[in-house]
């Protein structure tokens, strides 16, 4: 009667193979894992990526690139002229970003990135979409001074410590726009209002930008001395005084 000793001692036998082999399976699937350390912490540096609500992200869903840093506002040269947008990101710094895909806001007129030859601009200066409505005038030429604005421009605003140099486009005056009766306190060029020369509230023509009211074509009979700018005295031809 030894059977039930010899079953017992079988089936631990057979628990105890059933243990290991379960062991085994334990310890095998732990060859599988790759470990992957702690995740990257995502900085404003060249190479970081954004989303379309300006927010860091992982690379492989930004939509944008940081291409350099800068200070706030960057100075002259620390953005790439390919620029789609600067970011504040801290006391003093700013990012400059650049879309992976179009659009491109940054291409000249197209009303983001950096002020460039080519942009719209509104009269404080800001960029506006070339494609839109609203802005002021066309940047000729970015400038230190009025006065080293280059030949075809036509009026001249302050943008931080740079002269826009506007040329055609807008509503910047040329030579040959009529103008609508401007108040008598005007001093700056753009508050003359641009008009239609067959409209009936059409007062005065254009007739050149000089330096000096002495320089002003004979039939000039009024002209506007503006504020600074690039050839500030505008020479008007009045039709009635």
């Amino acid at each position: 009667m030894d059977t039930l000793p010899k079953v017992a001692a079988a089936c631990g036998a057979l628990a105890l193979t059933l243990i290991a082999l379960a062991g085994a399976v334990i310890a095998g699937s732990r060859t599988g894992v790759r470990e992957t350390g702690p995740r990257p912490v995502l900085r404003w540096s060249p190479g970081a990526c954004v989303t379309a609500d300006y927010a860091l992200t992982a690379c492989n869903g930004g939509r944008s690139e940081v291409v350099a840093l800068a200070s706030d506002p960057p100075g002259p040269g620390e953005c790439p002229v390919d620029t789609d947008d600067v970011l504040r990101v801290g006391e003093g710094r700013t990012a400059c970003v650049r879309n992976f895909l179009e659009p491109h806001p940054g291409a000249p007129g197209g009303g983001g990135g950096l002020l460039r030859p080519g942009d719209c601009v509104s009269l404080d200066g800001r960029e506006h979409p070339c494609a839109g409505s609203g802005w002021y005038g066309r940047a000729l030429a970015l400038a230190p001074a009025p006065a080293t604005c280059p030949d075809g421009t036509l009026d001249t605003l302050q943008a931080g410590d740079r002269v826009l140099c506007l040329g055609r486009g807008g509503q910047v005056l040329d030579e040959g726009a009529c103008v609508a009766e401007p108040p008598a306190d005007v001093t700056a060029r753009s508050a003359l209002t641009r008009v239609p020369c067959d409209a009936p509230h059409a007062w005065g023509k254009v007739l050149a930008f000089t330096s000096s009211p002495d320089d002003c074509p004979k039939r000039a009979r009024r002209y506007l001395r503006a504020d600074g700018g690039y050839r500030p005295v505008t020479c008007l031809y009045v039709a009635s005084q």
